[in-house]
């Protein structure tokens, strides 16, 4: 992110660790104390964009739900009038406990963004939620902190990955799409303030904090997905995922031999953007084209012929671009105009996506 880090140390976090580490670290001085500097708790709030607690223990956010002020920390925070993100960490049942359940809702309702607990093995040996977030989660929560707000109030559907059409219980058809693309928009349109409905196929990637999240294995069960989100007055469609042309005219509830198959009949999968582009009261819908070749026509014919109002092509052949990479190259086609991106990161990609969907949509 190129941040400039400044580091405040509790008495307890002095315990696991030296301020001489963090200071090697962030290359700036750490400060522990309120008479180490004695204006440090005006000066650090003036200088700050965004001030992160993590781990945030139950003490810590006891004393700052309820004002009291005895350590740099706590007197910063009383000081500082940007955004906050704590990242709690502690046992499950210190976690789950009324007070600081009650101590957590408080902070929320004062605009501070929580990030985590996650699930999973615990310091003391016992395994619940309590778990500090991973350091990617807290970062994206930082820079969400930090993004313009311009879509709230929009609530947008994301559908990401590939889907799989089976022919037996083992077998199935499907494609190379990893999810990169749709869950960085789901990501980036969080950021940004929408409420984000994320539709996945099945995908290695860990889903967003702060998303509605559904898995859809099939064509059919991401069709009934995002005609259940839509319907609850969604502003937007973006249809990012794969979703496979064709499925097997059957499906067998048995492994099939492989000497009793010579040929598998197919038939097309449902078309969710031409079925949801009919209603009368309908989303914007934003769909891909994922091409081999530089074809740009064929994608301006998809976009009209399903009646979408924007679509993102690229060429999947392209080196460092398509399918399971981390960036992308696209042309974004719409009913004005073409936008055309160099290479870039998919986070990148989705940002631009949506500031065209902002600047156009009516």
């Amino acid at each position: 992110m190129g941040a400039t880090v400044t580091v405040m140390m509790t008495g307890a976090a002095r315990e696991f660790i030296t301020p001489l580490s963090l200071q090697v670290a962030s290359q700036n001085a750490v400060h522990t104390s309120l008479f180490q500097d004695p204006l440090a708790h005006i000066a650090l709030p003036a200088q700050a964009d965004v001030l992160v607690i993590a781990p945030a223990t139950a003490n810590t956010i006891a004393k700052l739900a309820n004002g009291i002020a005895d350590d740099i920390l706590s007197t910063v925070f009383l000081a500082y009038q940007g955004p906050v993100v704590i990242a709690p960490s502690m046992n499950w049942k210190m976690y789950e406990h009324p007070v600081v359940q009650e101590n957590l809702r408080k902070l929320l309702s004062l605009g501070v963004m929580q990030i985590g607990p996650d699930c999973g093995p615990l310091a003391c040996g016992e395994e619940g939620k309590g778990r500090l977030a991973a350091v990617q989660d807290i970062v994206d929560a930082v820079i969400a902190a930090l993004s313009p707000k311009d879509l709230k109030g929009q609530k947008i559907v994301v559908t990401a990955g590939p889907t799989r059409e089976y022919m037996d219980p083992v077998r199935f058809i499907s494609n190379r799409s990893s999810g990169k693309m749709g869950f960085s928009l789901a990501k980036i349109a969080r950021n940004r303030g929408a409420e984000v409905a994320l539709i996945s196929g099945p995908t290695a990637l860990r889903p967003p904090q702060g998303v509605v999240f559904r898995q859809a294995h099939t064509s059919d069960q991401m069709f009934r997905a995002v005609e259940e989100e839509s319907e609850k007055g969604a502003d937007a469609l973006i249809m990012a995922a794969a979703v496979a042309d064709f499925k097997p005219v059957r499906q067998s509830g048995v492994k099939l031999e492989k000497r009793g198959v010579s040929t598998i009949a197919v038939d097309n999968t449902v078309d969710i953007i031409s079925s949801i582009s009919s209603w009368k009261k309908r989303p914007f819908i934003i769909g891909f084209a994922a091409e081999t070749g530089s074809n740009i026509e064929k994608a301006k014919a998809k976009m009209s012929g399903k009646n979408m109002d924007m679509i993102v092509f690229n060429d999947v052949t392209e080196k460092d671009a398509g399918f399971e990479t981390d960036t992308n190259r696209v042309v974004i086609l719409d009913k004005i105009g073409s936008t055309s991106t160099e290479l870039m990161s998919k986070d990148e990609i989705a940002c631009i996506i949506l500031d065209r969907y902002m600047k156009i949509k009516t």
